[in-house]
């Protein structure tokens, strides 16, 4: 039987009686540091920005009904949201990528929900929703990031072994 792909892909090389794994492709590796980049400064300074509203006006996006059901001012409801997303965002560019990414995954889609109930801003929502997405794929390149990368050194322990013995 043909097929277009003549060659398997390896998961490891052998080299000079070492055998060298390949862990994450290189690739994916820049793609997965810009977007851990990107998800984690977004929203620390987003959230610090709800304490001096250089960027917007944050409290206007705060729908009507949210507004009636708080307790206090849409500005402080802002400033606790800017705690979390400084908190999400940090986490983000900490060990703790892939939870905080999910965090910011579902945290986006509840932003565009609240946006959408506005009746306003529509298009913000439609962006959220896209870094809901991003956000997603970011969690999900961390967990095959770290499997590749945690495969790579229990296999590069047990060669170290037999080599050893």
């Amino acid at each position: 039987m043909w097929t277009c792909n003549r060659f398997t892909p390896a998961s490891s090389i052998l080299v000079k009686g070492e055998i060298m794994h390949k862990g994450f492709d290189p690739r994916l590796d820049q793609a997965w540091w810009a977007l851990r980049i990107g998800l984690g400064l977004g929203p620390f300074l987003a959230g610090l920005d709800k304490y001096f509203n250089l960027l917007a006006n944050w409290p206007a996006y705060i729908s009507p009904l949210a507004l009636k059901i708080l307790p206090f001012s849409g500005q402080t409801f802002m400033h606790i949201v800017g705690v979390i997303e400084m908190v999400v965002g940090l986490a983000i560019l900490t060990k703790w990528t892939r939870l905080a990414s999910y965090v910011a995954s579902a945290w986006l889609i509840a932003i565009a929900i609240n946006l959408v109930s506005t009746g306003m801003f529509l298009d913000v929502a439609v962006r959220d929703v896209e870094m809901a997405v991003a956000a997603f794929v970011l969690a999900r390149m961390t967990e095959v990031r770290s499997h590749a990368l945690e495969s790579g050194v229990s296999h590069e322990r047990s060669a170290n072994a037999v080599v050893a013995a």
